[in-house]
C-alpha cells in the first residue's frame, strides 16, 4: 500500500500526444540552430547576436526536458501549467534567491549548505504560489512534472546568467568562454535543479489536501532539506575533490601551506586524482537523486499507467 494519498482523478488521456516526440524536433533543431549562431558570431564577430546565442544556448536543454516530461507524463496537467511552472517559476526562483543570498550569505565553509536551503525553498515556493488555485493538482506524478518544469525554468535563468558573465572579460566579449560554459552547463543541466525540484515537488504535492491546502509532514521537510543537501554537495564538489587530493597526496607542511592559500603546482597524479573525485562525486550524486525520482515515481499507480 503507497504511503502516498491517491492522487484525485484526471480526465482520460489520449494514447498518443497531439505532435508525438516533438521534444526531439525541439532537441535537433535547437542544437542545429544554436551551433549556425555560434559559428555566424566567430565569423562576423557580431556581438549582437550574443543574446541570440546566449538565450539558445540556455533554454535549450532545460526546456527541451520540460518538454519531454509533459509529452510523457503530463500531458493532461495543461500546457498552461507547464509554461507557467517554467517561465513564471523560473524567474521568481532566481529573484528570491538572488535577494536572500544576497543578505543571508557571506563566505564560508558552510556557503554552499546555505545556497542548497536557500535556492530549493525558493523554487519550491514558486511552484505553490502558480498552483495554489488548481486544488486538483495533486499527486506525485504531478509533482514530478511541476517540479522538474519550475526547477528547469530556473536552471535556464540561472546559465543565462553564468553565459553573459563568462562572455565577459578585460579583453572585451570572451566567445570561447561562453560557448564552454553553455555546452559544459547544457551537458549537467538535466541531473541538477529540475531533478532536486521534481523531487521536492512530488512529496510536497503528494501530502497536498483535497481542499488545495499544502501540509508541511515530516516527509515534506525531510525531502526538502534532502535534496538541499545533494544540491550543496554538488555546488562543493569541486573544493571536496580538492581537499581530497590534498589530504591524500600531500605532507603536512604542504597541507598548512594550502591552508593558508598557497597553491603548488599540481602533479599528474593530483590531476587524474582531481578530475575521478570531481566528477565521481557528481555522478554519485545524480544516481542518487536519479533512484530517489524512480523510486517516488514506483509508488504512484498514476506514472505506470501513462502512456
Amino acid at each position: 500500500m503507497s504511503q502516498y494519498p491517491s492522487a484525485p482523478p484526471h480526465p482520460p488521456r489520449t494514447t498518443t500526444p497531439a505532435t508525438p516526440r516533438l521534444w526531439k524536433r525541439c532537441l535537433w533543431t535547437g542544437l542545429l540552430l544554436w551551433a549556425l549562431t555560434a559559428m555566424v558570431t566567430y565569423a562576423t564577430e557580431n556581438t549582437t547576436l550574443l543574446p541570440t546565442l546566449i538565450l539558445l544556448g540556455s533554454f535549450l536543454v532545460p526546456s527541451v526536458f520540460a518538454l519531454w516530461a509533459y509529452e510523457r507524463h503530463g500531458s493532461d496537467l495543461g500546457v498552461g501549467t507547464l509554461l507557467g511552472c517554467f517561465l513564471t517559476g523560473g524567474i521568481l526562483g532566481v529573484l528570491g534567491a538572488s535577494v536572500m543570498e544576497y543578505y543571508l550569505l557571506h563566505p564560508s565553509l558552510w556557503m554552499f549548505l546555505g545556497v542548497g536551503l536557500i535556492e530549493e525553498a525558493v523554487k519550491l515556493g514558486a511552484l505553490m504560489l502558480l498552483v495554489r488555485r488548481r486544488p486538483e493538482l495533486r499527486g506525485v506524478r504531478a509533482g514530478l512534472v511541476l517540479g522538474a518544469s519550475t526547477g528547469f525554468g530556473f536552471a535556464a535563468f540561472e546559465s543565462a546568467g553564468y553565459a553573459f558573465n563568462a562572455a565577459l572579460s578585460t579583453q572585451g566579449i570572451d566567445l570561447q568562454a561562453l560557448i564552454e560554459t553553455e555546452i559544459l552547463r547544457g551537458v549537467l543541466a538535466p541531473f541538477g535543479h529540475g531533478l532536486w525540484t521534481a523531487i521536492a515537488g512530488a512529496v510536497l504535492l503528494a501530502h497536498r489536501r483535497p481542499d488545495g491546502r499544502f501540509r508541511f509532514a515530516g516527509p515534506v521537510i525531510g525531502t526538502y532539506l534532502g535534496v538541499a543537501l545533494l544540491h550543496a554537495l554538488w555546488d562543493s564538489m569541486h573544493g571536496i575533490a580538492l581537499w581530497l587530493v590534498v589530504v591524500l597526496t600531500t605532507t603536512h607542511a604542504d597541507r598548512t601551506l594550502f591552508a593558508q592559500g598557497y597553491l603548488p603546482r599540481p602533479t599528474d597524479e593530483q590531476q587524474h586524482l582531481f578530475t575521478l573525485f570531481s566528477v565521481g562525486g557528481l555522478v554519485v550524486v545524480t544516481l542518487l537523486a536519479l533512484g530517489w525520482a524512480r523510486s517516488l515515481s514506483r509508488r504512484d499507480p498514476t506514472w505506470r499507467s501513462t502512456p
